[in-house]
């Protein structure tokens, strides 16, 4: 019975290895046809020229700035939004009326006529309102340049995905840049991006914990007066 045991744990733990090899093996396949279904096409080759774009002396002069679909380029990623608003509002009316008797003919008393009417009226409004908002961003991405405008900017688009601790974490960022706003070390800083999209998102342990409850917890919390 123990040899048996052992046979089914042996042939359990190597399935589960073999499993574990395919799933890697499989990510990796995806991955590779990704990035290379996103890379241009090899340019074709003419017969009988001795030039060849990828020759030992064909890169003495190169730009190694990003300049076409496909190149790489690094985003310096610096965001900081700061935003405050503040409003206050104060008003105030005050109303006062009487009416009443000051004499009548003869020796008649006018005592319990003096006052007959008195109105008083009192409003007063004060309100105070105040919001702000703080928002920074700093990282450094390396993207790739996915088109080129008939303006001759480009296009850029820059992804990280970040598995740690059971969190998920992934940055996507995209925009036009101007090719002069390319440094010497083919670094490009975000606030000089045109049209940019920064999207940051996160799933995981830790976002489950800061994520809102669901709309019908939220209710119940509500009605208990949580």
């Amino acid at each position: 019975m123990k040899t048996v045991l052992c046979c089914l744990l042996v042939l359990t733990t190597g399935w589960l290895n073999a499993s574990k090899r395919d799933s890697q093996n499989d990510s990796l396949a995806k991955y590779l046809a990704r990035v290379q279904m996103a890379q241009p096409a090899a340019p074709a080759l003419s017969l009988g020229s001795i030039w060849v774009d990828s020759g030992r002396m064909a890169s003495l002069s190169t730009d190694y700035k990003a300049m076409i679909t496909g190149d790489l380029i690094t985003i310096v990623v610096v965001q900081d939004l700061i935003s405050s608003n503040a409003g206050a509002v104060s008003t105030a009316r005050t109303f006062s009326a009487s009416s009443g008797v000051d004499s009548l003919p003869g020796k008649l008393k006018v005592g319990g006529a003096a006052n007959l009417l008195g109105l008083h009226s009192a409003e007063t409004l004060s309100g105070k309102g105040q919001a702000s908002s703080t928002t920074s961003v700093t990282t450094t991405l390396a993207g790739r340049v996915v088109a080129v405008l008939a303006s001759g900017n480009l296009v850029v688009e820059a992804e990280r995905i970040i598995n740690m601790n059971h969190e998920k974490q992934t940055i996507v960022l995209r925009g036009i840049v101007r090719r002069g706003d390319i440094g010497p070390n083919n670094t490009v800083a975000s606030n000089t991006i045109g049209d940019l999209e920064l999207e940051i998102k996160g799933k995981g342990v830790i976002s489950d914990g800061v994520r809102p409850p669901h709309p019908v917890l939220r209710a119940i919390l509500r009605i208990l007066n949580f």
